[in-house]
């Protein structure tokens, strides 16, 4: 059972800053991202309450200050978010230049841009990024981004919900989690069209409200369990998924010699091991996610033939190779390009995480893999996946977490 997504999650908890009632939002991830913008929450005033393991109510009325903690917010990229949803309540916000995962340079130029056309101005100082608007509320205004920017979009969807006036992103990113913050703030009383689209309209409102809502399934989650049975073998019915969302992670699984059938909320995969080989481009949706391009690295390390990985997004997305290669994979880097020889068998080795989707790809490593692997630092996996411990050894898996004297981080063991 696949749970709610990360990236939506951890954009419509930011967006609860712009409400002027309480928010119940569904089908959370439990994942340590989401904790700790929760505890953010928390932090500048608002009231947050558990009602299940997957729904919480935020009540935003009572947030009064504009600078989140400074280490909370350098926790994860997704703070970010809180730049908008305050400039837009408030007028102003005073949020830490964020953190997350080192994956190369990852300017918030196209953000500060769109904040500017609509009235604020941003500063840089002391590790915040200082936005505010001069008198009354920002003004919607024409946005054309410089390049497909999911954050960007994202932040100035929010930054503009209160706006006065009609906002028009242009080249806007099209990400399914893009979609679902509308269709959450659109429930709230807002007026956004076109998300999903390269052209998003969003007409300013005086307030919106508070309401109902329930998260997207994940499609990276979803995406790194089709990866780890292709690649493992077996057959495995993925539930709670929307298959549409998952069009390009099939389609390159079939090409590889996996079996993938899709049913309205879920995909059943079935593979015997032997993976042909296949080139992979990563690509703004509805291309191939960066997000599982580490997850395919593994499942082609294991590829009859040599195949080839194009990263177009992210600067710094192959750290996780010389792990692999701890392995026994044989994988050779230039730029933007990794070329994949495939091997008959990778062995276990003690491997370290260095990003959440690194993180994956090893667990995938090691599952395909013969003999056991330790896998060190997986707070990173902890970051976006809800207990793949459990759901793993639900599927047969040999994994366990175990601790270890005088270590920093409980590592898994396969």
């Amino acid at each position: 059972m696949i749970g709610g997504a990360k990236n939506a999650a951890v954009a419509v908890i930011p967006a609860a800053v712009l409400c002027g009632g309480v928010c119940r939002v569904e089908n959370v991830p439990k994942i340590s991202d989401v904790t700790t913008m929760l505890e953010i929450l928390r932090d500048i005033g608002a009231q947050v309450r558990l009602l299940d393991s997957t729904t919480i109510e935020i009540d935003p009325r009572m947030i009064r200050d504009v600078t989140p903690p400074y280490e909370l917010a350098r926790r994860i990229r997704a703070s970010y978010y809180l730049m908008g949803a305050m400039l837009g309540r408030f007028g102003r916000a005073h949020v830490a230049m964020p953190g997350g995962c080192d994956l190369g340079v990852r300017p918030i130029d196209q953000h500060i841009k769109g904040f500017e056309s609509l009235g604020a101005t941003v500063e840089l100082q002391g590790g915040y990024v200082c936005a505010t608007r001069s008198e009354g509320r920002l003004k919607g205004a024409p946005i054309y981004l410089d390049m497909a920017s999911v954050g960007a979009t994202i932040n100035i969807m929010l930054a503009a919900v209160l706006a006065e006036g009609t906002t028009v992103i242009e080249n806007a990113a099209k990400e399914p989690h893009i979609v679902d913050l509308a269709n959450f703030l659109n429930s709230m009383g807002a007026d956004v069209k076109g998300a999903g689209t390269d052209i998003i309209k969003i007409k300013g409102r005086q307030a919106i409200g508070g309401g109902t809502y329930a998260i997207i399934p994940d499609q990276i989650e979803a995406g790194t369990y089709m990866a780890a049975v292709a690649a493992a073998g077996g057959d495995v019915m993925i539930r709670n998924v929307i298959p549409k969302h998952l069009d390009c992670v099939s389609a390159k699984l079939i090409e590889m010699g996996a079996e993938v059938e899709e049913f309205d909320d879920s995909v059943r995969v079935r593979s015997d091991g032997r993976l042909r080989k296949t080139n992979v481009k990563t690509m703004n949706y509805p291309g191939f996610p960066t997000d599982l391009q580490p997850q395919m690295a593994a499942c082609l390390c294991l590829a009859n033939g040599t195949s080839m990985i194009t990263e177009n997004i992210s600067d710094n997305r192959y750290r996780y190779v010389d792990e692999l290669k701890r392995m026994g994979a044989r994988i050779t880097v230039d730029g933007k390009v990794a070329v994949i020889e495939g091997v008959k068998a990778l062995s276990g080795a003690p491997v370290r995480v260095c990003d959440l989707r690194a993180g994956a790809a090893m667990v995938i490593a090691a599952l395909a893999g013969q003999g056991e692997t330790q896998i060190e630092c997986v707070h990173y996996i902890e970051r976006g996946y809800e207990d793949i411990v459990g759901k793993l050894r639900g599927l047969g898996a040999d994994i366990r977490s175990r601790d270890l004297p005088d270590a920093a981080d409980m590592p898994l063991a396969l």
